[in-house]
């Protein structure tokens, strides 16, 4: 029996006009949800350094391996990476709720509040002693959303290293259990 296609009406409000939520309560409901944190870094074209604290990170395809992370549209970081086409997502460690608060704060120089030195692949701010992990991504699109602007990344190069990762949620870091790891699932 052949499958039948129906176009879905678009949904409407649930009761009379459409008004989103406000920004106080959009930001109460995404605390609610736990999220890592990572430090999105680029370079411009005179080599300066400029990153942003980021926990709007999310894998997107494994063929090719592909991530995407939103960032503020007209902030510094955004510009350099929309210039250069390259970005690195540094995955922050336990031990580095400095590094993610100096990068969420209007400093003026953050790279010299932190230990960095340049990618592999890529010469991009890796945090080597505040990221358990550091992808380079070439940048594949860059799509405006609101006040945000969502950049998608072909990841190019990275780094592992084993480590606990600074988690954020409730208005709080916080770091990930310590313990074994639980075997896979079925």
């Amino acid at each position: 029996m052949e499958a039948t296609r129906t176009a879905a009406a678009r949904p409407g409000p649930l009761h009379g006009e459409h008004h989103p939520v406000g920004a106080d309560a959009f930001r109460s409901l995404m605390s609610s949800f736990p999220t890592g944190v990572a430090v999105v870094t680029g370079t411009g074209l005179d080599g300066s350094p400029r990153g942003v604290t980021c926990s709007s990170l999310s894998s997107v395809a494994l063929d090719p391996p592909t991530l995407l992370v939103c960032l503020k549209t007209g902030g510094s970081t955004l510009e350099v990476i929309r210039t250069r086409r390259w970005f690195a997502v540094n995955l922050l460690n336990a031990r580095a709720r400095a590094a993610a608060e100096v990068f969420s704060s209007p400093v003026a120089d953050r790279f010299a509040q932190v230990r960095w030195r340049p990618t592999g692949t890529a010469g991009l701010p890796w945090l080597h002693e505040d990221a358990l992990a550091v992808a380079e991504c070439a940048v594949t699109g860059l799509h405006p959303v609101g006040d945000h602007t969502v950049v998608l990344g072909e990841v190019a190069g990275l780094e592992l290293r084993p480590d606990v990762p600074l988690l954020y949620g409730m208005r709080r870091f916080s770091a990930w259990p310590a313990g074994p790891a639980e075997p896979p699932g079925p």
